[in-house]
């Protein structure tokens, strides 16, 4: 059975900010398992609101209380994998634990280059999603550590119904390595809960 949202909450509130005053959530998980979803309900239920998911950012809107960053916005695409600490812990985590703003580029995958800056301001909480996010670099700034999975026809079947039938040849693509990985990086061993992505997760 899941913990409720709740009790993950309360699990956050409960734990010493490692990442200078900013209580840092990291939700991992191999693609299509649900972590933005689970990142979604962490935020509102922090006072935040819901993101639109990666790819949305909107430079002109103002910066939400409980910022919501997507592991899909950092990636060069495919194979960006190997290079997500250089932008996750190197121009985000580690400036915010320095009292300093964070900020990376955004990936566009239809231009295939990264476009506008994100900024990422220092708050009470920051929610951060996606596959390869809790690294062995990014782990120790983190309070709390989630792991969503899924079976992979489960994820697979999510993955085209949202990308389109066209993308089914790279998500087979982007299953091995993302294994690999998140193997190497000993990530759902670290997890403080892991979180089934095709059951009920209660309030």
């Amino acid at each position: 059975m899941n913990p409720s949202v709740s009790a993950l909450v309360a699990m956050l509130r409960s734990r010493e900010a490692r990442l200078g005053s900013t209580r840092l959530v990291l939700i991992d998980g191999p693609a299509g398992s649900g972590k933005t979803t689970l990142a979604n309900r962490l935020a509102v239920a922090l006072g935040g609101v819901a993101s639109a998911g990666a790819g949305t950012f909107d430079p002109d809107a103002p910066a939400p209380d409980v910022p919501i960053l997507h592991g899909d916005d950092m990636y060069e695409g495919w194979t960006g994998l190997a290079t997500l600490d250089r932008v996750l812990v190197d121009q985000v985590l580690a400036p915010l634990d320095r009292g300093e703003h964070g900020a990376f580029r955004m990936w566009d995958w239809h231009l295939s280059r990264r476009t506008h800056t994100v900024p990422v301001p220092a708050r009470d909480f920051l929610v951060v999603e996606g596959v390869g996010v809790a690294s062995r670099a990014a782990r120790p700034y983190a309070v709390l550590v989630l792991w969503c999975e899924a079976p992979w026809e489960t994820r697979l079947e999510r993955g085209v119904a949202r990308d389109g039938e066209a993308m089914r040849s790279e998500w087979e693509r982007w299953h091995p390595q993302e294994d690999a990985y998140l193997e190497a990086e000993g990530v759902r061993a670290a997890a403080d809960a892991v979180i089934d992505g095709t059951a009920p997760l209660p309030g």
